[in-house]
């Protein structure tokens, strides 16, 4: 059987709550969704969303690059060469990480589909739960608090919270991070594990600051998550060096080149592996593996996905585990979703389906 078409699908998925960060306010997720259909009419699906501040990709981008190349070059090929038809892809374009992932994952869904399993068992894995944070927004201390605790009483237990607002004055800025934190532990309780992503909001100096207040005050940290801007690997392994709490680099590892530079600098102690930075579930594997070899610890995230997106990071999350818990919270975050099927939350667990493949099915539109 050969892969008959590509089609490609742009949906729009509201927020029940504004998602708010140091780079971005967004009140939906907007992604281009990837359809791969064999001759024998079956479809596997991949998400490239649509995260400008982060991979700098877009709808637009990602559906020109699968009409104009991948698609094309997919058209006709053995529906079962998986390795052959992701070596294609990721050989085809620079760049371009998250529409690659789209067609990567779609791929990797059609494979199993194909086999009648689950992704997670394609994977090897066989669990069909795995645990996630869940994410409190950037905002006053009074709100963070409150979002806090209806998040604990919804069942969550690792709580992540968005910082890094810097101010004009270091102090004042490191002060009111300080703050918030020390409101947020006082709230929650010492069972409660709180990790924070500055999402690159702070410079070395703000970095360092904040995190020996926070060690200081014993607010008890599981870890901080991009401190400082991407680029600045020397700014990142600055803080790591006079920090106690674990360093997350996110934004600054996007592929293999990126890890490798962290862990020669040891810039961090963790990466946070996403499936649209780095390409896809093959890619994603590589780091994973890379990390593990070097002893850093890792976790698996997401962007602002659907069921898609998130169903393939959690898949791949029960079949390799990671060291940390993962950050796979962001499907939760749909007031409604494009599609059918897919992931389901209770409480802090991703359960995914016993059913083919991802288990999704897109809306008709």
């Amino acid at each position: 059987m050969t892969v008959k078409e590509v089609r490609t699908h742009r949906v729009s998925a509201p927020f029940h709550t504004p998602f708010v960060t140091a780079l971005r306010r967004a009140t939906t997720a907007e992604s281009l969704v990837v359809e791969v259909v064999d001759t024998d009419g079956r479809s596997g699906y991949g998400e490239s969303p649509q995260v400008w501040q982060v991979t700098g990709g877009s709808v637009a981008g990602a559906e020109a690059c699968v009409r104009q190349v991948l698609g094309p070059l997919l058209t006709g090929r053995d529906a079962d060469d998986l390795n052959g038809n992701c070596r294609l892809v990721h050989r085809a374009v620079q760049r371009n990480e998250s529409a690659r992932a789209a067609v990567d994952v779609a791929l990797h869904d059609l494979a199993a589909r194909r086999l009648d399993l689950p992704l997670v068992r394609y994977l090897g894995g066989v669990s069909l739960s795995v645990p996630t944070d869940v994410t409190l927004p950037a905002g006053a201390a009074d709100a963070l608090v409150a979002a806090a605790r209806d998040r604990v009483s919804e069942g969550f237990r690792v709580l992540k919270v968005k910082v890094g607002k810097a101010g004009a004055d270091d102090r004042d800025a490191a002060a009111a991070d300080i703050a918030r934190v020390r409101e947020l532990r006082a709230a929650v309780g010492p069972d409660v594990l709180l990790r924070l992503d500055a999402n690159q909001g702070w410079t070395p100096r703000q970095a360092v600051r904040v995190i020996r207040g926070i060690e200081d005050a014993g607010l008890d940290v599981e870890l901080v998550e991009q401190p400082v801007a991407r680029h600045d690997l020397d700014g990142l392994a600055w803080v790591s060096d006079r920090v106690g709490v674990p360093i997350l680099a996110d934004e600054a590892v996007f592929g293999v080149r990126d890890l490798v530079e962290v862990i020669r600098r040891r810039a961090a102690d963790l990466v946070n592996v996403k499936l649209a930075k780095c390409g896809g579930i093959g890619p994603a594997r590589t780091l994973l593996d890379l990390a593990a070899a070097h002893g850093m610890g890792t976790l698996v995230g997401s962007m602002m996905e659907t069921q898609i997106g998130v169903g393939a990071a959690a898949g791949l999350v029960a079949a390799y585990g990671t060291t940390a818990v993962s950050d796979l919270d962001a499907a939760w975050w749909l007031a409604s979703s494009p599609v059918r099927g897919g992931v389901r939350y209770d409480k802090d667990l991703v359960h995914l389906p016993d059913a083919p493949g991802l288990g999704v099915t897109l809306e008709q539109r």
